[in-house]
């Protein structure tokens, strides 16, 4: 989350909501065509000769070997794309990004296509950010797997397709479960978790040396639980938020009696910082297992001084997971030119030829099923079954909740989770007050 120009504009854009930033700061932007394809089913227009290539902005969210690897497909595209020329720029994590965008967006200086979480896609495209690609796609978008496909739509339009996609996994130390006489392949339920959890734990004196499992309380993470125990985060219209009851405090009830047993560490840090730490004590074996994303994969198994396994999130009443990472959007205040090259570009990053070699290298999952279906992504998964377990999770995946306010929401949510898990509040007051806060943000 580095930090950016203080300008009246930025300050406007960050301060509101998605569409008071578009109202309260009332930038013009770039010159918008009175043809943008909203709502047809032709094909947008040509575009007009021009004397060059046209040139797009692409903002990406991912840092590290992950960055480098988006910065070579992009490379490859504008080698074999002589009319387009894609000028890529990483702006941060998903946060950052997000509100750079927004900013963009009231400044009339944003990006052609971009990264957004997918469960922030309702929050932009209620705000007109960004253009509806039904004209652009023209039935394309059914290549990619269904079940990556329920947080690109909003109002039954598409405006998002699938690029960086996950499930969050559990992670497990195989060496240390068997060493504990444990199964290898992990644990399969609740129950398990928390006995897993016990054998694997060690004390030395008071000290606890060793944790059984580590997870960030993280919104993710909560809602793949509430979703085990049979709940919704959102009433079925996304007007209301349905946490306060049996499946929505059985999360916080399990992980708090874990962490006061000690057999689970909440690791500190906002945000991705927790995350960093769950992974790192993973690595240096002070925890058992923890949950993090398929996206981690590739890094963990290179760092990993024992033999790492990845298994389904265990079952409460029933296996369940929200699907997660971002999609590529384009962006509504592009001009016709721009646009028409944009599409060119997503369509080209989330082909079959990209996305298996994406996949292989980020440890994200494919997002075509002409990709998991291919010679190259089977004998990759022969040889590191880790990697096939998110795509076989799907079955039990879920759509992250999709409502304009959720971006706002989730944020509250976690703050009360934190809250509980901290000793701060009961779980049952932490989720009124998340309920209580959250049906004013659904109300906007």
């Amino acid at each position: 989350m580095k930090s950016m120009k203080k300008t009246g504009t930025i300050l406007c854009a960050l301060a509101l909501s998605l569409s008071g930033v578009l109202a309260g700061c009332g930038s013009t932007g770039k010159e918008q065509s009175a043809s943008t394809g909203t709502g047809s089913t032709s094909q947008p227009a040509a575009t007009t000769a021009s004397s060059g290539p046209v040139e797009i902005d692409f903002w990406y969210a991912l840092g590290g070997v992950r960055g480098k690897t988006i910065e070579d497909m992009v490379k490859k595209f504008n080698d074999t794309h002589k009319d387009i020329i894609v000028k890529p720029a990483y702006q941060g994590a998903y946060q950052e990004n997000h509100s750079k965008v927004l900013a963009s967006v009231a400044a009339g200086n944003n990006p052609d296509v971009t990264m957004v979480e997918i469960a922030s896609i309702a929050a932009f495209a209620d705000a007109k950010v960004l253009e509806d690609l039904t004209p652009y796609s023209q039935g394309d978008e059914k290549k990619y797997i269904p079940g990556l496909m329920k947080n690109s739509y909003w109002k039954d339009k598409l405006y998002a397709v699938p690029f960086n996609r996950s499930t969050p996994l559990l992670y497990i130390n195989r060496d240390m479960l068997k060493e504990a006489g444990l199964d290898p392949n992990g644990p399969k339920s609740w129950d398990e978790l928390v006995s897993f959890s016990q054998k694997l734990s060690k004390k030395e004196g008071d000290k606890i040396t060793r944790y059984g499992f580590s997870t960030p309380v993280d919104i993710w993470f909560y809602e793949a639980l509430v979703f085990q125990g049979g709940g919704s985060i959102l009433s079925e219209d996304g007007k209301e938020l349905t946490i306060n009851n049996e499946a929505g405090k059985a999360p916080l009830e399990l992980w708090s009696k874990m962490v006061k047993e000690g057999i689970m560490k909440n690791p500190p840090g906002e945000n991705y910082n927790a995350w960093d730490v769950a992974e790192q004590d993973f690595l240096n074996q002070k925890v058992g297992m923890i949950f993090t994303s398929t996206g981690s994969l590739t890094e963990l198994k290179k760092n990993a001084k024992f033999d790492m396994g990845a298994a389904f999130l265990p079952a409460n009443k029933t296996f369940g997971t929200p699907t997660g990472g971002a999609n590529l959007v384009m962006l509504a205040k592009s001009s016709d030119a721009e646009k028409k090259a944009a599409w060119e570009f997503m369509k080209w990053m989330t082909d079959t030829e990209q996305t298996v070699p994406w996949s292989i290298a980020s440890g994200y999952m494919p997002v075509t099923t002409a990709a998991v279906d291919s010679a190259e992504m089977k004998a990759f998964y022969e040889k590191e079954p880790n990697f096939k377990v998110a795509v076989e999770q799907l079955q039990y995946g879920y759509p992250r909740p999709m409502a304009p306010g959720y971006k706002e929401l989730q944020d509250v949510i976690q703050k009360e989770l934190q809250r509980a898990m901290l000793g701060q509040a009961s779980v049952d007051e932490a989720l009124q007050t998340a309920t209580d806060k959250g049906s004013k943000l659904l109300k906007k």
